[in-house]
């Protein structure tokens, strides 16, 4: 395993090919292209080179908008290889969206699209490229506590906010996750990756863990249910990366069919968001295997928690913390609410309630803040206070039940309401408004608009979401608008967003 406390992301990959430089790396479904761990190596390594002949200074800022793909992971090795600091954005995001992340986060450099907002344009990384006869490391190595990554997302404003990854972050978790009985990565495991590799899940749990084992990866560029299945079977997948609307929607499919598709299949992992009990159920009833819930948030480098460290799938839980993570329930001020067991202890509780209160983290798989200056990051003493709220059954398994805040997770991916909002104002014609969530079968949670139109204006929810989708991200387009004549406030004039959540037309 690489020394995180000083080893870099990058020599996961050059470890893999040297351990097993022929076995598959990466199985690219959209191209129908396969690469060995010494190809990927290869290939990483000229597009470092690239980088280098741009002149690239160690800590400039690469960001990387290509779809889940081979190309995704060379050059994201690449740019770490190369001493830069990767940005992963969605191939898809709207101009507005994708020139703020560029803007914050002084991108000298873009790959997979076209160069925009004075960015440099790189070409997409050349998988059957050379390695190059050049010391990368002549300028000095990148690792450890150094930034690898700068994962965007929405602030409490609404705003991108970079998420500052290091080394010895992502590196640790990799490791406390491989360190689970049973592995979630084995060498010589086909993992199906379809959850995208912009997003810290995909990335962490994904393409992380796999490179750390040597095993291989089969990209899919999007999920959808036949082909997903038909990549199982085709490519004996042994091991499954979910989010709960993955997992919903292959519930939808015939038993017999999701049995047969996923013989092969020895693990299947969720997270990013609950997944709803009757879905787990759906699935292991077809399967015979269960699902294994985790939690953690792109700050937590991502993975907190599974069910796989008590070895098992409990409906409703997210299991306990990972080896070297330490959990707490603390209140508003940051105050312990109850005990907490460590990662191999239990505790049991009494006849009554157990407390709630905000999951607090602290381990070596933490954040170092946020970009550009580290603020509000860990504290003096380690601990990072997620907006989740959550509490400890008799087993010491943790069970979300709220958020702290009003977010809302569409398929995993977070949804501030302010966001929306501010871009719904926009709008001539809206007095206010207000975004909320609303339970959603197939993606967890859809975002609802709530408005209040002006006196004698003409608004209609197709213009509404036309406007939304021209400068949001397609998840966080409201699929459902109301128009109401008053909003419920507060006594200090706030919106009550709990009071439209209950009160559904």
């Amino acid at each position: 395993m690489v020394d995180s406390r000083t080893g870099s992301v990058a020599d996961l990959v050059t470890r893999a090919a040297t351990r097993v430089p022929d076995e598959p790396a990466l199985v690219d479904l959209a191209s129908g292209r396969t690469l060995t761990w010494q190809r990927v190596d290869e290939a990483a390594s000229a597009f470092a080179a690239i980088l280098w002949q741009r002149g690239i200074v160690p800590g400039d800022r690469v960001a990387i908008a290509l779809p889940t793909s081979a190309e995704f992971a060379v050059a994201l090795f690449g740019v770490l290889r190369a001493g830069g600091i990767a940005v992963p954005v969605s191939a898809q995001s709207p101009e507005p969206e994708l020139a703020r992340v560029l803007a914050d986060s002084g991108a000298a450099y873009l790959t997979g699209l076209e160069s925009t907002g004075g960015v440099a344009a790189l070409p997409r990384p050349d998988l059957d490229a050379p390695a190059p006869e050049v010391d990368l490391d002549r300028d000095g190595r990148r690792g450890g506590e150094d930034i690898a990554l700068l994962c965007y997302t929405s602030g409490t404003a609404g705003l991108p906010r970079g998420v500052m990854l290091s080394h010895r972050a992502l590196l640790a978790n990799v490791e406390q996750c491989a360190s689970l009985d049973p592995s979630p990565v084995t060498a010589s495991d086909r993992v199906l990756l379809a959850v995208p590799l912009f997003h810290a899940y995909g990335l962490g749990p994904g393409l992380l863990q796999v490179a750390a084992a040597g095993a291989s990866a089969v990209l899919l560029e999007s999920f959808g249910v036949e082909r997903a299945l038909a990549a199982c079977a085709e490519h004996r997948v042994t091991a499954l990366v979910g989010v709960p609307a993955m997992y919903q929607a292959l519930a939808t499919a015939p038993a017999a069919r999701l049995a047969q598709a996923m013989a092969s299949v020895r693990l299947l992992t969720s997270g990013a968001a609950p997944l709803p009990p009757p879905v787990l159920a759906a699935i292991t009833d077809a399967t015979g295997l269960p699902v294994y819930e985790g939690y953690g948030l792109t700050e937590t480098g991502p993975v907190l928690t599974s069910t796989l460290v008590g070895g098992v799938a409990k409906p409703g839980s997210v299991g306990r913390p990972l080896p070297g993570v330490e959990l707490a329930l603390v209140d508003s001020d940051g105050r312990p609410v109850g005990e907490v067991p460590d990662a191999d202890e239990q505790i049991w509780f009494d006849d009554h309630e157990p407390e709630t209160g905000r999951v607090a983290a602290r381990g070596p798989n933490l954040f170092s803040g946020y970009w550009p200056d580290g603020a509000h990051g860990p504290d003096e003493d380690g601990w990072f206070r997620t907006g989740d709220v959550g509490y400890l059954d008799a087993d010491g398994d943790l069970r979300l039940v709220d958020r702290a805040n009003d977010l809302i997770i569409v398929n995993g991916f977070n949804v501030y309401p302010n966001e929306v909002e501010r871009v719904i104002a926009e709008l001539a014609g809206v007095a206010e408004c207000a975004a909320v969530g609303m339970a959603d079968d197939r993606t967890g949670e859809r975002v609802r608009a709530v408005i209040v139109p002006a006196e004698g204006a003409e608004l209609t929810e197709d213009a509404v979401r036309e406007h939304c989708a021209r400068r949001l991200a397609r998840f966080k387009v409201p699929r459902t608008v109301e128009f109401v004549d008053a909003l419920p406030h507060g006594v200090t004039g706030k919106v009550r967003r709990a009071s439209l959540r209950g009160n559904v037309a």
